[in-house]
């Protein structure tokens, strides 16, 4: 019990050695190796911009940027996309003034979807000469060569079904094998039109090699592979599914896409596509697959490709647009969260804007 008038006790202050005290008796009152406060202090890396700028270890580069962008038949002019704002279709007529735009903000790789007028169960349009995707490569190789632009195209079925599966249906279910045969000759008449890379995304056992035999039979083994190698069955394709027109008119696509809970299947997935012949792999979707993206750089050498997709954009843009977050940062820092985990690559739809905040604009 305290006596009336008597101060309350100073509570122990810890003491830290002094500068003047010598080394010795220092590194006694701290860590036997002398590895801590005050001998070290982190927050000396980050005292001034100038010096975190240099001790920065991630970057996003514009370079390393590939936009997605939509192609339609039978539209005349831009055609805004609900489901993703700030996106849109665009028709043939209109790319030339899109790329041209796209390489004055130092972005140099797009990556194209095609949506045709016609559709049927074997996907004919996908491969046809005159097929949407095919000239509209065509028409950007005659105006810009691969020094200044690389062209990547999806090569898929899923747009140019009347179902809306990723392969060719056989009673009722995908049938792996006959679409290999269809995504190979996609792929040839692609690279036909002047695509530099292109990118198997239907998740089929056995595409990467069967799309690299086709190539290398019809003399374009300089045409790169990027394949979808780690593709899972996602929520988060909602939005280009609306845009593209592609979801599956019955059942759904986890029977080939991968299901979000698994890893180790994913690495399995890569290996197979690695002992194909794939020359760039990919993780899709990015932000929520962070970890498969890690898991990917420590045990392949191969570039690494990450597309932050539909559904990730969608997410920023809405809570942007109701006042939520600052939209530039939180799109900088989850560009640069795919950065750090070990992408080479990204593919988003929040290119343009990157590239703008990068430049300073």
């Amino acid at each position: 019990m305290s006596m009336k008038g008597s101060k309350p006790k100073p509570q122990h202050q810890p003491r830290w050695p002094s500068p003047m005290e010598d080394s010795d008796h220092r590194s006694t009152r701290l860590h036997d190796d002398g590895s801590s406060f005050p001998s070290v202090r982190l927050r000396r890396l980050r005292r001034s911009s100038a010096i975190r700028d240099m001790l920065q270890e991630s970057r996003v580069d514009v370079g390393t940027l590939v936009y997605p962008v939509f192609v339609q038949e039978g539209i005349a002019g831009r055609e805004p996309i609900q489901s993703m704002p700030g996106q849109s279709r665009l028709p043939v007529s209109l790319l030339v003034d899109e790329v041209r735009h796209l390489l004055e903000l130092g972005i140099r790789a797009i990556i194209l979807f095609g949506i045709p007028s016609r559709k049927d169960e074997y996907a004919s349009s996908a491969y046809a000469e005159d097929g949407i995707v095919q000239r509209a490569v065509s028409m950007l190789r005659r105006e810009f060569s691969s020094d200044d632009l690389t062209i990547i195209t999806d090569v898929c079925t899923c747009q140019y079904t009347s179902h809306g599966h990723c392969g060719i249906v056989d009673g009722g279910r995908v049938d792996n094998d006959s679409t290999l045969g269809v995504l190979a000759r996609i792929a040839v008449s692609h690279a036909n039109a002047g695509a530099d890379i292109v990118a198997p995304s239907a998740m089929m056992d056995g595409q990467v090699r069967a799309i690299r035999d086709a190539l290398d039979d019809e003399g374009f083994k300089d045409v790169l592979i990027m394949s979808y190698s780690a593709k899972y069955s996602s929520s988060l394709y909602s939005p280009f599914r609306s845009a593209a027109d592609s979801a599956p008119r019955f059942g759904d696509r986890k029977s080939y896409q991968l299901h979000y809970t698994n890893a180790r299947e994913a690495l399995r997935e890569i290996e197979q596509d690695v002992r194909e012949g794939v020359d760039i792999i990919m993780v899709k979707p990015a932000i929520a697959y962070l970890d498969v993206i890690r898991l990917a750089r420590d045990a392949f050498r191969h570039p690494l490709a990450a597309y932050s997709v539909s559904g990730e954009y969608a997410l920023v843009k809405a809570a942007a647009l109701q006042g939520l977050i600052d939209e530039d940062s939180v799109v900088m820092e989850l560009l640069s969260c795919i950065r750090r985990a070990g992408a080479d690559i990204i593919i988003t739809y929040f290119a343009k804007r990157a590239a703008e905040i990068i430049n300073g604009r």
